[in-house]
């Protein structure tokens, strides 16, 4: 059942998730540095998000009902409220270290060189709030010589071997349709956050973080495609093969597309056995252990691709279940709003912005017994919460305005 929440009159007052009270200044743009701050202010963190006049880019992508608020920015800034300033301007600058004491985090994801020529690099912001946790994500680490240049996702997924992996299985390299580097380095951001905040409640030390896009892939893509070079001197060549298999899957049905793992001794007998051949594994050698069928990966493939379309999805589903073999139907994005699973564990609810009417809205996916995320507020218009964040300054203007107005000047 779809649920409608309203935003706005009933906000809970205070954030029930884990990291209630803590304070986050946030001058991140574009996906992976909003996903890692969507993320804290979901598990409670108050999060300000600093925006320049022209707002964060992504507000302009994609279909929306009013200008700056498309899909990408809506469902990566919820939990947030925004200001706008220009960090140029000395007294929007003072500004934004006025919000400082009370901070607990302060991340960016602009280029070092640019944080230092505002006066915003780490000493600086530490001079003010010693205890500070500052993060800078950044494209490539410090240490290297493409240190400060400018990244996306695109020449993350170039540089970190994923568009070679598909060139290694169908001969060019492409992108995954996804913007996986930016999502994946959110949570990389997210999570050496925590561990910063964990260090800081142990020690009252704040410190100076560095996430790199480029090496954080360069390790994740690594974890399953060592191979052989993870031994000095290499034992063989690079990659998982069953990863880099042309024939991997999904594999047609006799009504669509299936993805299954047949993967250990019990997987194989089972299968083998829906297929009318219970004996393949001790009668052909490139069956009998998972090394084998690692080693002949391609063939694997083949046989399941042979076998596969004499049932529909559905009939298969069943049989592979009853047979303990881990199966699913192939999903377009479209289908996710109605997927069984998905919908029965309330994945999706309706909320009501304010101003954009109706959004559907994806939970944090986890669970927390005790301190439970949630969506308090849907992303925010450009500068909704300067004022209520910075009193003094909009009081400041306000008595600035009423003298032009009075002098006529």
């Amino acid at each position: 059942m779809k649920t409608s929440v309203a935003i706005g009159a009933k906000r809970p007052a205070k954030a029930s998730g884990p990291l209630s009270g803590v304070r986050v200044i946030d001058l991140t743009t574009v996906v992976m540095g909003p996903s890692a701050t969507q993320i804290l202010g979901d598990l409670g963190a108050d999060v300000i998000k600093v925006e320049s006049a022209g707002g964060d880019s992504m507000r302009w992508v994609g279909p929306n009902r009013s200008d700056g608020m498309g899909p990408l920015y809506l469902n990566a800034n919820r939990n947030k409220r925004s200001v706008v300033l220009d960090l140029k301007d000395a007294e929007d600058r003072e500004a934004l270290l006025s919000l400082l004491p009370s901070a607990d985090v302060f991340v960016s994801n602009m280029r070092p060189q640019a944080m230092a020529r505002l006066g915003l690099g780490y000493d600086a912001i530490a001079a003010v709030k010693p205890d500070i946790v500052y993060c800078l994500a950044v494209g490539y680490g410090s240490d290297g010589p493409n240190a400060g240049q400018a990244v996306y996702d695109d020449l993350t997924q170039a540089g970190s071997g994923i568009a070679g992996l598909f060139q290694a299985i169908d001969g060019a390299p492409r992108y995954a349709p996804v913007n996986i580097c930016d999502r994946v380095v959110g949570l990389y951001l997210a999570i050496s956050i925590i561990s910063a905040l964990h260090h800081r409640a142990l020690t009252g030390e704040g410190q100076e973080i560095e996430v790199p896009m480029l090496e954080t892939m360069a390790q994740f893509v690594l974890a399953d495609h060592m191979g052989g070079g993870a031994f000095v001197p290499p034992l063989g060549n690079m990659g998982y093969k069953r990863l880099l298999s042309r024939v991997r899957g999904p594999y047609r049905t006799k009504d669509g597309y299936l993805a299954l793992v047949v993967y250990t001794d019990k997987h194989w007998r089972a299968f083998s056995d829906l297929a009318g051949q219970p004996d393949l594994i001790e009668t052909d050698p490139r069956f009998s252990t998972q090394e084998t069928r690692t080693q002949h990966a391609e063939d694997m493939g083949h046989y399941l691709a042979a076998h596969l379309p004499q049932k529909t999805t559905a009939e298969w589903i069943e049989a592979l279940r009853r047979a303990d073999i881990p199966a699913h139907a192939v999903n377009r994005i479209e289908d996710l709003f109605d997927d069984p699973h998905l919908k029965a564990v309330k994945m999706f609810s309706e909320m009501e912005h304010p101003t954009e009417g109706k959004l559907k809205v994806a939970r944090f996916p986890v669970k927390f017994s005790k301190t439970p995320a949630e969506v308090r507020r849907l992303a925010p218009n450009l500068g909704e919460h300067t004022d209520e964040i910075l009193p003094a300054r909009a009081k400041k203007r306000a008595a600035s305005a009423k003298t032009k107005a009075s002098t006529g000047s």
